[in-house]
């Protein structure tokens, strides 16, 4: 059965609670903390030639002497965009996560027993965020040029953000608990609301303030729809969660 309405808000809530305990705030600040300052330092040292390599590759056009510098400016600024985000995802995801997760299962779900292990999760959810990073940011890059068209810079930043929140968080709150055959069926049928729950996320990426907590909103989030579709699904299977 597929999640309603009400208990997707209500994992909403749960997932805003939890970001307020004080335990889970030290891992909440520190990734896009660490992912900021990272890239910070790489666009302080190639801002200037970034700049100027994309002023060089901008058409003859006569509008573009004064408004092509500005242009260029925006253009590095929204390509180290996708790669602050997707830093930030991963150190929540392979670090940050496992440990926020063990706070919530102990609390909210200690009847959904872990049927994985902690190295194989750990492994796996680095190959998996890596992969669906490197998705993630060339088809920012890719599609950067439609940002120009109007109304896309609203869409393609969410489109993107909320494929990368589902498609890396799904694996990384179940890696531990769920059985690769439970990790696939639960998938398949949670879809609408795992891609719902990515959506939320990217949505709070946007409010100010908020978007400095939404990757590790999102990654608690996830643990709740899915941990709480797992005991579901095992229930329904006769199996002892």
């Amino acid at each position: 059965m597929s999640l309603d309405a009400g208990e997707f808000f209500r994992q909403v809530l749960r997932a805003g609670r939890d970001l307020a305990r004080p335990e889970m705030l030290f891992h909440a600040l520190w990734p896009p903390l660490v992912a900021f300052l990272c890239w910070f330092a790489v666009a302080w040292s190639v801002w200037q030639p970034a700049t100027a390599w994309v002023v060089a590759q901008l058409p003859d056009w006569s509008w573009l002497a004064w408004a092509g510098p500005w242009l260029a400016q925006v253009a590095v600024f929204l390509a180290f965009v996708p790669l602050v985000y997707f830093t930030t995802l991963l150190l929540v995801a392979v670090f940050a996560l496992p440990r926020m997760m063990t706070l919530i299962a102990a609390r909210d779900y200690p009847d959904v027993s872990r049927q994985g292990s902690a190295g194989a999760a750990f492994w796996g959810s680095l190959a998996n965020t890596l992969a669906a990073g490197a998705i993630f940011v060339a088809g920012w890059l890719v599609t950067l040029p439609l940002l120009l068209v109007p109304g896309m810079i609203l869409v393609l930043p969410l489109f993107w953000a909320a494929w990368l929140n589902q498609r890396a968080f799904r694996f990384d709150a179940l890696a531990e608990h769920a059985q690769p055959d439970e990790r696939a069926m639960l998938v398949q049928r949670e879809r609408g609301g795992l891609y719902l729950g990515g959506l939320v996320g990217a949505l709070a990426s946007y409010v100010p303030l908020l978007n400095l907590f939404a990757p590790a909103f999102t990654a608690v989030l996830f643990v709740h729809l899915c941990l709480g579709g797992l005991r579901e699904l095992r229930r329904e299977r006769g199996v002892s969660v």
